[in-house]
Parts: structure tokens; C-alpha cells; sequence
């Protein structure tokens, strides 16, 4: 399972790079494996405000429709407009191609809430 080390992640899921006060977001490859195929995704517009630990879209994929969890709090600066057409490059490439969201990000503290790879390696290794 493939967890790099420079991003950040929830225990949701998510994960998080970060290039100053901009997050991109996505879900990471223990998610889309769990999730299994995946046919759709319904994201955010850009100019939206996202709020942490809320809803900002869902995932469908063949067995399950998730939802996906704001990380941050911030407003949607670009979407993945890829993945309308092409929703399963989550699952061949969830860290590069498959990101979903930038976000421009309105409470930099909350950066410490997130995980570390490490961290989030033992919640997976428990569940």
C-alpha cells in the first residue's frame, strides 16, 4: 500500500499537499481500494467554500457511494474536471493524476490537525 511520506492525511481518508496556503485534496490508494471500482464523482464548483470536517462531495464506485470529508476549511480554487469523464484514474493513480480539489485555505492551523504518514499507517493497520 502506497502512503507517501510528504503528504498529510484524515482519518477519513483524505490526504493533503500542501504548496503554501493551497491544499490539494484527494483520497488515498487505501480508500480506493476499499471503495473498489470507480464510476463516479460528484465535486464541488470552483468558488464553493468547503468547511473542515464537512461533506464536499461524493464517491461512487461499483459496491459503495462514500462521502468525502473536507480536511481544511478554505474555498475550491480548481476541480479535477478529469475525473467527469475518466473517474477510475482514483484508482490507478489516487496521490497524482486522481487528485480532486485545490483549495485556497482560510485557517492554517489547522494543518496540525492532520495526520502524519506514519499516523495515519497505524490507523489503517488497526482497522
Amino acid at each position: 500500500m502506497n502512503i507517501p511520506a510528504e503528504l498529510l492525511y484524515t482519518k477519513e481518508h483524505e490526504w493533503v499537499k500542501f504548496e503554501d496556503d493551497v491544499a490539494t485534496i484527494g483520497i488515498t490508494d487505501y480508500a480506493q481500494g476499499e471503495l473498489g471500482d470507480i464510476v463516479f464523482v460528484e465535486l464541488p464548483q470552483v468558488g464553493d467554500t468547503i468547511r473542515k470536517g464537512e461533506t464536499f462531495g461524493t464517491i461512487e464506485a461499483v459496491k459503495a457511494v462514500s462521502d468525502l470529508y473536507s480536511p481544511l476549511d478554505g474555498e475550491v480554487l480548481e476541480v479535477n474536471s478529469s475525473l467527469e469523464d475518466a473517474p477510475e484514474t482514483i484508482n490507478s493513480s489516487p496521490y497524482e493524476d486522481g487528485w480532486m480539489l485545490k483549495i485556497q485555505i482560510t485557517e492554517s492551523v489547522q494543518k496540525n490537525d492532520l495526520l502524519s504518514a506514519d499516523e495515519y499507517k497505524k490507523i489503517i493497520d488497526e482497522a
